[in-house]
């Protein structure tokens, strides 16, 4: 049962808070782009496969881990899911603040579980795990919310978050079904997902790649910040879900949405950060109680 309290092991719950704040880190370096934002997608997920393509031989080679076709069918579809994620998070982080994005688009996913389970796989989670849900709904609200004039409309960077986390709750449900189910070892299994984005990710973006030069200097640094960091952050909660299951780990890892928060106050200096800080925090404890209600 999804809802049935079951442990976290310590090894596990290292290993999806350290991918909380890499994936924070990551976010950070992603939002102070002002260039295109399709070609920034495309560069660092072209720097992710010289980065991760060898190492990911290197891993086959060493554990002595047999392809299966049954990968690539597994990878793909996840890399579908994850252009449309990186598209839709780029987007919003061009229509609105770090600390409205990345907590709305991070506390969406549990969210979208809870009722998904409730209405159509007819679970039935206890009151704790709905006063989560109330808990998630009030913290987006107080992040949304806009006391005063002049500091700009929220609600564009709300829907995109909100999109955003669509595709995260897609992609994490279908990342846990891979590695566990279909037992796709998680080195392996990002890597050929990462060689499936990058052909649709050339595609789109080939009419700006003659800029690559020219946006270089703009783009290398949160470029290699990505292509290091995500791919770590994401690797470390694959490994996670193998130990876990999915919704613990998938709740455990949204306590990054309180380091985004801080990361958009003290370093971004975004406005109004105390109601916002506030209801990240607000969203991370309606999470937690959604997994063990």
């Amino acid at each position: 049962m999804l809802w049935q309290p079951a442990g976290v092991g310590p090894g596990a719950l290292a290993l999806v808070l350290t991918a909380a704040v890499l994936h924070a880190v990551w976010n950070l370096a992603a939002k102070g782009v002002t260039e295109d934002r399709l070609l920034f997608i495309w560069l660092y997920a072209a720097l992710s496969v010289v980065v991760w393509v060898p190492l990911g031989v290197v891993w086959v080679v060493v554990t002595g881990d047999r392809p299966q076709w049954v990968w690539l069918g597994a990878a793909a579809l996840s890399a579908a899911m994850h252009v449309g994620y990186q598209l839709a998070l780029q987007r919003g982080y061009a229509e609105g603040e770090l600390n409205v994005v990345y907590p709305v688009a991070r506390g969406t996913g549990p969210l979208l579980t809870f009722v998904i389970a409730a209405t159509v796989l007819d679970e039935r989670p206890g009151v704790v795990a709905g006063i989560g849900v109330l808990l998630v709904v009030v913290g987006v609200l107080l992040i949304s919310w806009s006391p005063g004039a002049g500091h700009g409309n929220p609600w564009p960077g709300v829907l995109w978050g909100t999109l955003t986390g669509v595709t995260i709750a897609a992609y994490t449900l279908w990342d846990s079904h891979a590695v566990t189910d279909l037992d796709v070892s998680p080195v392996p299994y990002f890597v050929l997902g990462l060689m499936c984005q990058v052909p649709v990710l050339t595609s789109m973006a080939r009419p700006r790649l003659p800029d690559v030069r020219r946006a270089w200097p703009a783009l290398a640094r949160p470029a290699w910040v990505v292509a290091l960091l995500s791919p770590v952050a994401y690797i470390l909660v694959l490994r996670a879900m193998q130990e876990a299951p999915v919704a613990l780990v998938a709740a455990a890892r949204e306590s990054s949405i309180v380091v985004g928060a801080l990361f958009g106050w003290l370093v971004l200096k975004e406005a109004r950060p105390v109601h916002r800080l506030v209801g990240s925090v607000v969203v991370a404890v309606g999470i937690a109680a959604i997994v063990i209600g």
